[in-house]
């Protein structure tokens, strides 16, 4: 609910802040006294158009700060989270306009866009009587509020998941479909590719042996060199390993005299002499493998050439020839059961079809039940409000199969017809100023429970009644007010004298400006406003006694 409206500089509101209760509070002042500023005011906080003709005469800014404290679970706070801030249950909306006509937007002091700003404000305030576009004068939201009233959501949650369904299995056709078209194009080159690798017989990690082989028989002959000369230089008379063994001889000979100190150095030859056996061990088996037949060469180069000339026309690496392969080979795969696959998946569209439908047509019927019940309730609110004459009509519509969406077959529109004889018509274009704000009074009654958005404002409610019919707006005013907050407002004492709190505007003309303030009432000021407007410029007595009536009915 709103808590709070604090304005700055906005027209004829110098500075003013006020505060708000739950329930029905009234507002009320003479003609002029600025009472659509504060609807304009208010209209800048929720993200409404700005105008630098807002911006108080002298001033180089207006700013207006809304107080919101927001119910458990409420759209809201999601839309905040959804947002990257904070989703804390008492929000404050800021709106500066600059008189250059600049402006910028605010939550809890986090700058936000004038976009994000009216999301906001539609899901928290609706004003009548001033934005025509918004709330459920937004052909949008009909469908959302019928299912709420019916209490369809279970159902409209089952027409989406058959909805996804069936979207998910016409795109699985789809996608199929063009797949094999695909292949089908390519079959001949997919065919000549298989039996090309087919031929080949790519293995993993070929490459890399053929390289190194190619380079080994391509350097045989510097190789072997180099490996009988090391040969040559370990073994022989005079190569290391013969010197080892002289050396472990000659030191043998004395080890016996010099107690411990030969040991280490005789066990470090003992250990040379072995490796240095395996060493030669090792480079005459290297040497004995040493391939060095031409011919052999010849058909590795081949071999490797070949795969890389596979490769490279197929854009991999030679590594990724047998994936490659696998992957065309299913591709043909497909081809040959393209057929069989593809009437499966049209069978399953289909059938996801008919359970959309299905779903969707139990969702239409149980819409057209629940349209009925609200024509009748909100037509029962609509002959105390002098709108006997008038028609309420939920229009359901069954659209075309390129028009089924995730909520249905259906489009949804709340009509009106003002006069007997004419046809119904959209309700923000059919009603005029009062009797709009009369309709949306009786349809708001009627869904007050289950309307998400906590405060309404009514302005000219009461425009062209009077009597026993400004006494019923009033009556369902207050009733309204037991389930949201409701502002009003209002020229009409019966309405006004309904409110649990009331506010009165004022024009005060000072020696260099006129100013635009708001006066809380407490009863004794509340019965002599109401008098005020019973009886016009002099209060008499009889306008007193006729507001204490009303102020006791209330």
């Amino acid at each position: 609910m709103l808590t709070g409206l604090a304005i700055r500089d906005v027209v004829l509101i110098d500075r003013l802040d006020l505060s708000f209760r739950p329930g029905l509070s009234v507002l009320t002042g003479e003609t002029g006294a600025g009472k659509s500023i504060l609807l304009d005011a208010l209209g800048l906080a929720l993200g409404a158009r700005g105008d630098s003709g807002l911006v108080r005469h002298g001033a180089e800014q207006a700013a207006v700060t809304a107080s919101l404290d927001l119910p458990d679970r409420h759209p809201a706070l999601d839309l905040l989270a959804e947002q990257g801030l904070e989703p804390d249950p008492v929000l404050i909306l800021r709106r500066t306009l600059s008189a250059d006509g600049r402006s910028r937007a605010f939550a809890n002091d986090q700058p936000i866009s004038i976009g994000l700003l009216r999301r906001l404000g539609d899901l928290l305030v609706e004003v009548h009587g001033q934005f025509d576009d918004r709330g459920l004068l937004d052909p949008a939201t009909h469908r959302e509020a019928l299912d709420a009233f019916g209490g369809l959501n279970g159902d409209v949650a089952a027409v989406r998941a058959a909805h996804r369904r069936w979207r998910d299995a016409e795109e699985a056709h789809r996608a199929a479909a063009e797949a094999s078209r695909q292949a089908r194009a390519d079959e001949a080159f997919l065919r000549h590719a298989v039996e090309e690798l087919d031929a080949l017989v790519p293995e993993a990690g070929e490459e890399e042996r053929l390289a190194e082989q190619r380079s080994l028989m391509m350097n045989a002959e510097q190789i072997a060199e180099a490996l009988n000369n090391a040969l040559t230089l370990l073994g022989g008379d005079r190569g290391v390993e013969s010197g080892l063994a002289g050396a472990s001889r000659q030191l043998g000979r004395v080890a016996g005299k010099t107690g411990e100190l030969l040991v280490a150095a005789l066990a470090a030859l003992d250990r040379a002499t072995a490796e240095t056996q395996e060493a030669v061990h090792l480079l005459q088996s290297v040497a004995g493998e040493m391939e060095t037949d031409p011919a052999a060469l010849a058909k590795a180069e081949e071999r490797l050439y070949a795969l890389r000339d596979v490769a490279r026309k197929h854009g991999v690496e030679v590594g990724e020839l047998p994936a490659l392969r696998e992957t065309l080979a299913e591709r043909l795969a497909a081809i040959d059961d393209s057929g069989d696959r593809l009437t499966r998946l049209a069978t399953d569209a289909a059938q996801a079809r008919d359970a959309y439908r299905a779903a969707a047509e139990k969702l239409s019927d149980a819409r057209a039940r629940t349209g009925a019940k609200l024509d009748k309730a909100v037509s029962a609110e609509l002959p105390p409000l002098k709108l006997e004459k008038a028609r309420f009509l939920t229009r359901i519509e069954r659209r075309d199969e390129a028009g089924w969406t995730a909520e249905g077959m259906d489009r949804i529109a709340f009509e009106v017809a003002t006069n007997p004889g004419l046809p119904p018509g959209p309700i923000n274009k059919i009603a005029s100023g009062g009797e709009l704000s009369r309709f949306m009074l009786a349809l708001k009654l009627v869904l007050s429970r289950i309307s998400p958005v906590p405060t309404l404002v009514f302005d000219e409610v009461d425009s062209g009644i009077g009597g026993a019919t400004a006494d019923a707006v009033g009556e369902r005013l207050a009733r309204l007010g037991g389930d949201l907050q409701v502002l009003v407002i209002t020229h009409s004492p019966q309405v006004a004298a309904r409110g649990s709190q009331h506010l009165r505007v004022e024009k005060r003309a000072g020696r260099d400006q006129t100013t635009t303030t708001v006066v809380p009432l407490n009863d004794g000021d509340r019965r002599e406003e109401i008098a005020r407007m019973l009886s016009g410029a002099e209060i008499t007595n009889e306008a007193r006694a006729a507001a204490d009536r009303l102020m006791a009915n209330r």
